[in-house]
């Protein structure tokens, strides 16, 4: 005889995700190794796809979950306290960055030279050309998305939330693109040499990080824009709508941090 529910929460049947993307994660990490070493890259690829194929079903398993009302008030809670500790474990990422950024910066020092702090030659890039270009596409991509939010929470207008995600979605390929060009640009410049030197290693970690995580948002307010096209979201129910929009402005924060530090402070003259 089967017993009615009488709890808020959610039971979660056995699921196989975890093992398959625990076992991705690992191939594609063993994978990377043998692809530095120049024996394969297949291993990487992979794990890759295992990963991949991981999150699609796992997050297609809680969009049905969803569906099926199994998101009560107090599971939607709990989801959002979630995502809320994976955006500070994503600050924390950053931040180890930016701590090594500004070392670096103020302290430069090549290895064999023991204690003795010595200048980098540095090749400046104009932070109010390109760069500031990007940063307000950045921020005008998180109005489009705080916009449809709003549309959806406060005025339940489905047709504003689809235009707000749908230009949120364009300003980050378009800032995809920029960055993109950004770097050939920096890469391919005749006679400029970035090898070797730490306050680059952490220009192009820094920003291309920041960058994957663009594309990752971008994806994130894609999947969003198409279950908005469905219908799914409700001002009451939206927690993936939400996780992506926390997740754009997160996005938007570590960028502008990034222009006035990196860009802007990082490239200043300084003096030891």
């Amino acid at each position: 005889m089967a017993h009615a529910k009488n709890h808020d929460y959610h039971i979660l049947n056995p699921s196989i995700w975890p093992l398959i993307g625990a076992v991705g994660g690992f191939v594609m990490l063993f994978g990377a190794v043998l692809w530095m070493h120049d024996v394969t890259a297949f291993v990487f690829w992979a794990g890759l796809i295992a990963v991949l194929y991981t999150m699609y079903g796992w997050w297609s398993d809680v969009v049905a979950e969803s569906r099926a009302g199994d998101h009560t008030p107090v599971v939607r809670i709990g989801l959002r306290y979630g995502f809320i500790l994976f955006i500070m474990s994503e600050v924390m990422f950053f931040f180890a960055w930016f701590w090594s950024f500004f070392k670096h910066r103020m302290y430069p020092m090549y290895e064999y030279a023991g204690t003795e702090y010595v200048q980098p030659e540095i090749h400046a890039v104009d932070p109010f050309h390109l760069p500031l270009i990007n940063t307000l596409i950045l921020l005008l991509s998180g109005c489009a998305v705080t916009w449809a939010h709003h549309a959806l929470v406060h005025d339940n207008d489905r047709k504003a939330l689809v235009q707000g995600l749908a230009i949120g979605i364009v300003l980050g390929i378009a800032f995809t693109a920029l960055q993109a060009y950004e770097y050939a640009e920096l890469l391919l410049h005749e006679g400029w040499e970035f090898g070797g030197d730490q306050f680059y290693s952490n220009f192009f970690m820094a920003t291309g990080f920041h960058g994957a995580h663009v594309i990752i948002g971008t994806i994130f307010l894609t999947v969003c824009l198409i279950r908005a096209m469905r219908g799914d979201f409700t001002p009451e129910k939206h927690i993936g709508f939400e996780a992506a929009a926390w997740y754009w402005h997160f996005v938007d924060v570590v960028w502008l941090f990034l222009f006035f530090a990196v860009y802007i402070w990082g490239q200043a003259p300084l003096f030891h």
